[in-house]
C-alpha cells in the first residue's frame, strides 16, 4: 500500500512540475523529484535558489521597514513625538562593509568624464528635475557650458542671489537644511533630535590647541568641553547643516576668523541624509571628515565638512595638501596639519562669506563655536537656509 501511494505521489509531481506556478519559481522553491523522499529522512525536501531567497528576504525587510516609517509619519502628523530607532552594532557593521569609499572613488572618476554635447542637456535636465535644482541662480545657466557632471555639481552662483548678512556675527556657510542646533551639553552633540555623538570622538584629541589661545583654566581644564571654552562667561554652541544633492555645493566662511589647524579623519562614507542620521548614532564620527579649528572674536571656532556616500571629495581652497578618500589613508586614524608656521603666526585669515571649499555632491557641515551665554539661534529644526543668512544673534 505504501509503495502504491509513493508511485501516485511521484506521478502527480511529474505531471505538475511544469505548471506556470513552479515554472516561475513560486515563492522561490523548486521541487526536486529525486529528493521528494530522502533516505533516512522521509518527507518533502525543497531546494532553495539563493538569489531568489536573498531578494525575497531583502524585499520583505525593506517592506517591513517602510511600513514602520509610514506609521511613524502618521504619528508625527497627529503631533505625537516618535523616538528615533537606533541601529544596533550588527546593523552598523553590515552597513560599513559596503565598499562606499571604492564606490565614491568610481563616482568621482565618472564625474570627470566629459559628456558629448548632445547628451549634456538630457542628463542635466534629469538631475534638475529629480533634485529640484534652481538653475536661474547659477552664474552660467547654459547647460552646454558644463563639460561633465563634476563641473555641474560645483557650479557657482550669481553674486547677487546670496547677499551676506552684515548685521549678524555668524551666517550660514552653505545652502541646506538645519538638522539641529543649540548648546553643547555633557560633551555630547546632537546630530538630530535624540541622537547624539561624542564631542571628543568627533574632534579628536586636543593636541591642536597649541595653535590656539590658552584655556582660562589651563591648570584644571575639567572636561573636554570645558577645555574648549577660553573665556569666562562663554559656552559652546553647535549647528548642523545638511546639504542635499540639489543644493549649492560650495561652502563659505561663516564669520571672520583665523584657521589655525586642519585635522583629516579618513573613515566610512555612509549616507548622511536625515533618515540615516536618525538611525545611526555617532554617524558623523564614523564618516570621513575634515575639521578646521581656529579662533574668532569670542574664542574657539571650528567648521567640519563631513563626507558621505559619493562625496569622498572634500576640497578646501587654501589647502593644496589635503587629499580625501585616498586609499593610502586607513580608517580609524587622523592626519594633522598646522597652518601656523614660523613665518605665519596667525594661520589662515578668513572673512565672513569668503569662499572656503566645496563638496562633490551633497553632504553635511557642523559648526562648533564658543560664544557668550546670551547668544541665541534664530532657527527652527528642519528649516531650509541659504548661504549668507543669519544663524543667531547676541
Amino acid at each position: 500500500m505504501a509503495a502504491l501511494v509513493r508511485r501516485v505521489l511521484i506521478a502527480h509531481l511529474a505531471a505538475t512540475r511544469n505548471t506556470s506556478f513552479l515554472q516561475n519559481g513560486g515563492c522561490g522553491i523548486r521541487w526536486s523529484q529525486r529528493r521528494f523522499f530522502s533516505k533516512g529522512f522521509p518527507g518533502l525536501q525543497a531546494r532553495v535558489r539563493p538569489l531568489t531567497l536573498l531578494i525575497a528576504t531583502g524585499g520583505g525587510y525593506v517592506g517591513y521597514d517602510q511600513y514602520g516609517r509610514y506609521k511613524d509619519r502618521q504619528l508625527e502628523k497627529l503631533g505625537i513625538e516618535v523616538p528615533p530607532h537606533i541601529a544596533n552594532e550588527v546593523q552598523v557593521t553590515i552597513y560599513k562593509t559596503i565598499p562606499t569609499r571604492l564606490l565614491s572613488r568610481a563616482w568621482g572618476r565618472l564625474n570627470r568624464v566629459d559628456l558629448p554635447n548632445w547628451l549634456r542637456k538630457p542628463i542635466y535636465n534629469l538631475y534638475i528635475w529629480t533634485f529640484g535644482v534652481n538653475m536661474k541662480e547659477a552664474a552660467v545657466e547654459d547647460l552646454q557650458h558644463y563639460r561633465n557632471l563634476g563641473e555641474f555639481f560645483r557650479r557657482k552662483l550669481k553674486p547677487q542671489v546670496r547677499p551676506v548678512c552684515d548685521s549678524h556675527c555668524v551666517i550660514s556657510p552653505a545652502d541646506g537644511k538645519i538638522l539641529h542646533f543649540g548648546r553643547v551639553k555633557n560633551c555630547e552633540v546632537e546630530q538630530v533630535k535624540g541622537v547624539t555623538y561624542s564631542l571628543e570622538t568627533f574632534l579628536g584629541p586636543r593636541t591642536w590647541s597649541e595653535s590656539l589661545t590658552a584655556n582660562r583654566n589651563e591648570d584644571d581644564p575639567g572636561t573636554f568641553q570645558d577645555a574648549l571654552v577660553t573665556k569666562e562667561g562663554n559656552e559652546l554652541f553647535h549647528c548642523v547643516i545638511y546639504l542635499a544633492p540639489g543644493d549649492y555645493h560650495c561652502f563659505h566662511s561663516p564669520t571672520d576668523w583665523r584657521v589655525a589647524h586642519r585635522r583629516h579623519f579618513p573613515g566610512a562614507l555612509m549616507s548622511v541624509n536625515p533618515g540615516v542620521a536618525r538611525w545611526i548614532k555617532e554617524l558623523f564620527c564614523h564618516n570621513e571628515r575634515v575639521v578646521l579649528s581656529g579662533e574668532w572674536t569670542h574664542g574657539f571656532f571650528s567648521l567640519t565638512a563631513v563626507g558621505a556616500t559619493n562625496v569622498g571629495s572634500i576640497r578646501i581652497y587654501f589647502d593644496k595638501e589635503l587629499r580625501t578618500n585616498n586609499p593610502r589613508y586607513n580608517k580609524g586614524t587622523y592626519n594633522d596639519f598646522s597652518y601656523v608656521t614660523n613665518n605665519n603666526q596667525e594661520g589662515i585669515s578668513m572673512r565672513k562669506g569668503e569662499h572656503l571649499g566645496e563638496f562633490n555632491l551633497g553632504s553635511t557641515i557642523v559648526l562648533l563655536f564658543e560664544a557668550p551665554r546670551d547668544f541665541t539661534f534664530n532657527l527652527q529644526a528642519g528649516q531650509k537656509i541659504r548661504f549668507g543668512e543669519a544663524l543667531g544673534t547676541m
